[in-house]
């Protein structure tokens, strides 16, 4: 196998590693991801160890900083087994290069989480991100095992055990149909029963395959309820938790109002810098674009540096921004959102015009709302600060 180029990118960019696919030990109604499986037909969804190996020497020769983030995603990634991450480490010692530092977080769903993995995860410094989309009668709506029995127990058991073992979780929470109405319920479980740092909350947005471009399925959280949940939280966090708590999106707004770089592909301008890797090398876009015309390439026969830099690539990315709507170009908050994720933009604007974002009235209202307190914030922290709550935050698995 050969790898084109190793020579570093001028700009860093991110991987999302899939270790086993979209493979799952649950079965969440809204998970975009499970039916991936159907692109690699006979495949045992295991990464490798010639892949593994590839991909780490690839990723870290790619890589114009001292510090290198991995990040393990899935499906669950813990199906890999802990001698997977063990071998991840061996490579990542073999190839950094003298003075670097290596960072690994994971996403999973906690389920597989026993003493052992969280001893392993504590002992080389894992940030460890947690789905749990709020309290039992919220989380097991939607997030069910294979035998579509509820898990709320078993990833409590889960966190429990990380923090028992000197880990602190880090919180996704998925918003679906069954937030709404409930942003301070949520916020204050996250909170004070299992004692969150920080927190990212989760539009949960998916095109009903029934009336794409107009619909969504049942369990999509709509624009203003999203809105209004952000609103709520919002106005808690300020009140009592700035600087105790670090919700993502408050933070990315708060850099925004100061000036500073979001660090969430989202809300910039542009994207392409974050792309996602398979079990068997496949390399695509984004995690939101695992389909086949968004396929770069694979780690064996070709650099992710040069995948990341390809004309393909960048007009990927450039289309964020090319590709907005007149609505959006003349809308007070487009600094804030810059038209949110190109997956949701699948609706039209009140002039008919393709290409608006699904969850807009909320992100305006949203947004709106907190233009004079984060105005006050941002008078009292300043960019230094700011920039410095940014890198605490900004490493955490999403």
């Amino acid at each position: 196998m050969t790898i084109i180029s190793q020579t570093a990118s001028e700009a860093p960019f991110h991987a999302m590693v899939k270790p086993r696919g979209a493979v799952c030990n649950l079965d969440c109604a809204y998970c975009y991801f499970l039916k991936k499986e159907e692109l690699f037909p006979g495949s045992t969804f295991r990464m490798d160890s010639a892949t593994l190996e590839t991909f780490t020497r690839n990723y870290i020769a790619g890589q114009p900083t001292n510090t290198v983030v991995f990040s393990w995603h899935g499906g669950e990634p813990t199906l890999a087994g802990m001698d997977f991450f063990r071998e991840a480490l061996k490579w990542q010692e073999k190839y950094a290069r003298r003075g670097m530092i290596i960072e690994n977080t994971i996403q999973t769903n906690a389920v597989l989480i026993d003493s052992d993995w969280a001893e392993f995860f504590a002992a080389h410094n894992f940030l460890v991100g947690v789905s749990i989309d709020g309290p039992a009668e919220v989380h097991d709506t939607y997030r069910v095992d294979k035998g579509g029995k509820p898990t709320f127990s078993r990833v409590v058991e889960g966190i429990r055990r990380l923090q028992e073992a000197g880990v602190t979780p880090n919180f996704l929470c998925a918003l679906n149909n069954a937030s709404e109405g409930q942003g301070i319920r949520i916020y204050e479980f996250l909170r004070d029963d299992l004692g969150a740092k920080f927190v990212q909350f989760i539009p949960v947005v998916e095109p009903s395959s029934d009336s794409p471009g107009s619909t969504v399925t049942p369990w999509s959280i709509s624009a203003t309820g999203y809105g209004n949940f952000l609103k709520e939280v919002f106005e808690q966090w300020y009140q009592q938790d700035v600087g105790k708590v670090f919700v993502q999106m408050f933070e990315v707004a708060l850099a925004s109002w100061v000036g500073a770089p979001k660090g969430l592909c989202v809300f910039e301008e542009t994207c392409g810098r974050a792309i996602a890797v398979e079990h068997n090398g496949d390399t695509f876009s984004c995690d939101h674009f695992v389909d086949p015309e968004y396929r770069l390439g694979n780690v064996a026969f070709i650099s992710l540096q040069s995948m990341v830099d390809s004309a393909q690539q960048k007009e990927f990315g450039e289309k964020k921004r090319s590709s907005l709507p007149t609505y959006c170009q003349q809308c007070p908050v487009l600094s804030a959102c810059n038209g949110g994720c190109p997956k949701d933009r699948f609706i039209l604007t009140p002039e008919g015009e393709k290409g608006l974002n699904y969850l807009c009235a909320g992100y305006r209202d949203f947004f709106l709302s907190i233009d004079q307190p984060l105005r006050e914030l941002s008078a009292d922290l300043g960019l230094e600060k700011v920039a410095l709550r940014r890198r605490e935050w900004s490493s955490v698995p999403s």
